[in-house]
Parts: C-alpha cells; structure tokens; sequence
C-alpha cells in the first residue's frame, strides 16, 4: 500500500467550507488505484479558521466520512518552517510519496530565492534521513495575485522555480526519486481563485491534476487526472412534441 502525505501552506491546509485539492486528488486516487491500494498520512487533519486564525476548524465542504484529512500543511507555514519538522513527521507516519506545494509565503515573507532553494535541499534530506527511499513530488510556485504587481516578487518567484528545478535534478536519485510537477499551464488566478492566491474548485482540480499528471508521467502511477472525471450525464431524447407550458415542471431547479 502507498502511503501519501500533502506538504504544503495555505493553498493547501485549506480553510473552513472548502473542498480542498487534497480532497480532489484522494478522490482520483480512489479512481484510478482503488481503495485499498493507498493511504492519505499526516500529523493534522484541520483546516484552517479564519475568523480565530487557527487550524481549529473540521468544517469540509464534502462531508465523505471517507475522505482521510490527514495531511501535514499549514497557513503561513513554508520550506522555511517545514524544513526542520518534516524528519519527524515522516517518522511518525511512515509515507512513501510527499506531495509539496510549498515556496509563496517564503518568498513573500522570509527568504529569497536563493535562501528559499536552500531550505528545499535541506527538507530533502531531512525527509531522508528519516526514510532513504521517499519519493517527492514538487510543484513549484504557481500564478498569485501580488506577482501580477509586484515585478520583483515576480522576478524572485521566477528565479526560485529555476533554481527548484535544479534542486530536484541535483538531488534525484534511483533510491529517493524527486519530481517536478508542472504549473497548470491553464492556471488563471481569475477564475481558478477565490482571491487571487488560494484555488477555488477549478484550482483545486488543477493542482490535484498536476500532481496525478506528473506520477502517471514519470512513474506510470494511477492514470492521467482527466480521466477519472465522471462523463456528463446523458439527456433524455426531446419529446416528439412540447407539453403545455409548465407541464413537468415540478422539481426542477434552474
């Protein structure tokens, strides 16, 4: 069985009444290698209060009781804060694939590229020293409202994602593979978020499908996300001839 941990900051805890991506990718798990196939580890399971600004909330959009909210991510939290905690946390729960999306509260709040690259290389092997054969599976900071306005911030994101890339080539190997996900080459922060930064339901799809798409790709892992979509539900065929007006009507929402 595959343990599977989510590593990750806001756009990934989630808050109070969202979905979340995790939740999107158990659910293409579940389609494409079946339950008893994989499990969803990590130390926390909220998501997190707006209103107290805590990770105290349990209020998921979907209310699966199978949904595993186990994860091991954090509002405001980066590579920064990740990076010392991630040994124990593989200890604890003993995943095979870490799943990361980390890097934008670094880069806006603590540390610069440079710095910010760093601190992957030693999350890296902080996550090995506690389990040699743990494969990684990174996306790299994706579109975000302040690097529309902020030429700078964006220059520091753009060179961070260079110097990403170049980490997980420095740092792959056979025992531990590493890998870098693609940016949703669709991701559009207008639609694709609720507030410029943190997805929305068409984000949650796109960063769940860069993940499953990258595996499928590289190790031949579940199947490519689009999938695992349900098909649309066929219509029955028009009638030879319309009812009256407000005939059949009963029960339909718009």
């Amino acid at each position: 069985m595959l343990r599977f941990m989510f590593v990750g900051d806001s756009m990934t805890i989630g808050s109070a009444g969202e979905h979340t991506w995790r939740h999107r990718m158990w659910q293409h798990l579940r389609a494409t290698l079946g339950d008893t196939a994989f499990a969803v580890v990590g130390p926390r399971t909220a998501l997190h209060d707006k209103a107290s600004g805590e990770p105290v909330s349990h209020a998921y959009a979907d209310a699966d009781p199978g949904f595993p909210r186990h994860h091991f991510a954090g509002w405001g939290e980066g590579w920064l804060h990740m990076a010392p905690q991630i040994a124990d946390a593989v200890r604890r729960d003993s995943p095979d694939v870490l799943l990361i999306s980390l890097g934008l509260i670094d880069l806006g709040f603590y540390t610069n590229a440079d710095q910010t690259a760093g601190n992957v290389r030693r999350f890296v092997a902080e996550a090995r020293s506690a389990n040699p054969h743990i494969r990684l599976v990174l996306l790299p900071v994706i579109p975000n409202i302040r690097a529309r306005t902020d030429a700078p911030f964006a220059a520091e994101v753009a060179r961070f994602n260079v110097l990403l890339a170049k980490a997980v080539a420095d740092l792959d190997t056979g025992a531990s593979p590493l890998l870098l996900a693609s940016t949703p080459p669709s991701y559009d922060i207008d639609t694709d978020t609720y507030d410029g930064t943190h997805p929305g339901a068409s984000g949650e799809h796109k960063l769940a499908a860069a993940f499953a798409d990258a595996m499928h790709q590289a190790w031949s892992l579940g199947a490519p996300y689009a999938t695992t979509r349900p098909p649309l539900p066929s219509l029955p065929p028009l009638p030879r001839a319309w009812p009256p007006l407000g005939e059949h009507m009963t029960g339909v929402s718009l």
